[in-house]
């Protein structure tokens, strides 16, 4: 006769340790959405960091000498002038960022919902709560994975640093965090930090409570069952909110995190988000807040699409219940 000892050892890993399980599978599942959608991030990056006025006061070569383009001529530009694989430069710490990323928020968002709130008898979760817990997952994910962001947006404009003469910063990924921590200290990691966690908290309002919303009540109130075209349709919804919510803060944060530092790892163009935000606004108008929309509305979405069916799919192979 077996014990419950047995029994547990006998279990699946997914039953032995639901959260690491799920923070391991939502891992996975970002890696193939981000190495499927990055030259659309790195595209989106590059148009956010071009024509800062802030650049003027450092007499930076005033404003910048690459013209304004938009999101196709800005990726054509970069494989002509830098090469096809520099459109995945930055890749590893994206990668590295997303698994903490994603791990971290989609563990804290399904303990909220599931131990802390608590759905309703009728499986009814109500939304306020789940824009709560959207923002609260956000947050804990984007501070757990802020150093790999700031690697990752540094990285990304190393190849236009190259076209524009200046030496590069980095020889790769470890290079760029021990160059970082060196100059900065462990808080140079967390440089960008707050605007980060504003992005992120919108983005997952957007992300995680519309996904969350509609799916369940496309599978409560339609003839939808919890499958792939439920999925598919609640990732297109997802990806739209997050983009729309999301960009002006990706915007701050991304200028932020590319911004020069002192010895102290203190920003020379912004002193706070709330600057960057003022600045952005009187020097280069209100719709600044909104470079890179497109290329972020393109990549969110099919990245939406792809991580939930993948997500979804690889909890169902793994005997997890559905989100």
């Amino acid at each position: 006769m077996s014990t419950p000892e047995d029994e547990e050892r006998l279990s699946p890993l997914a039953q032995r340790w639901p959260r690491a399980s799920k923070f391991l599978l939502s891992g996975c599942a970002a890696t193939v959405a981000e190495l499927a959608t990055f030259p659309l991030d790195l595209t989106k990056t590059r148009l956010q960091i071009q024509g800062e006025a802030a650049l003027v006061r450092l007499g930076d070569g005033a404003r910048e000498s690459a013209p304004y383009r938009g999101m196709v001529r800005t990726a054509l530009g970069i494989v002509q002038e830098e090469g096809f694989l520099k459109l995945w430069q930055g890749v590893t710490p994206a990668i590295y960022r997303h698994i903490v990323y994603s791990g971290g928020r989609m563990v804290t968002y399904e303990h909220l919902r599931e131990v802390v709130f608590g759905k309703s008898e009728d499986k009814h979760y109500p939304l306020w709560k789940s824009v709560i817990g959207g923002m609260m997952a956000g947050v804990v994910g984007q501070f757990l994975a802020n150093p790999t962001d700031l690697v990752k947006v540094q990285m990304q404009m190393e190849g236009k640093r190259k076209l524009e003469g200046k030496p590069l910063r980095f020889r790769g990924v470890h290079h760029a965090f021990a160059k970082i921590l060196a100059e900065g200290g462990v808080r140079g990691l967390w440089a960008g930090w707050v605007p980060n966690i504003q992005r992120a908290a919108l983005v997952n309002m957007g992300d995680l409570t519309t996904y969350d919303t509609v799916k369940h009540y496309l599978v409560l109130n339609t003839p939808l069952e919890d499958n792939i075209m439920t999925h598919g349709l609640s990732s297109l919804c997802s990806g739209l909110v997050a983009s729309i919510l999301g960009t002006p803060a990706d915007v701050i944060k991304s200028r932020i995190m590319n911004q020069p530092r002192d010895k102290q790892g203190r920003g020379l163009l912004y002193k706070s988000s709330t600057d960057c935000l003022i600045q952005a606004v009187q020097g280069e108008g209100f719709m600044s807040l909104y470079k890179g929309f497109l290329p972020s509305w393109l990549r969110m979405t099919p990245w939406s699409l792809v991580f939930w069916l993948t997500y979804e799919k690889i909890r169902e192979m793994s005997g997890v219940s559905p989100f």
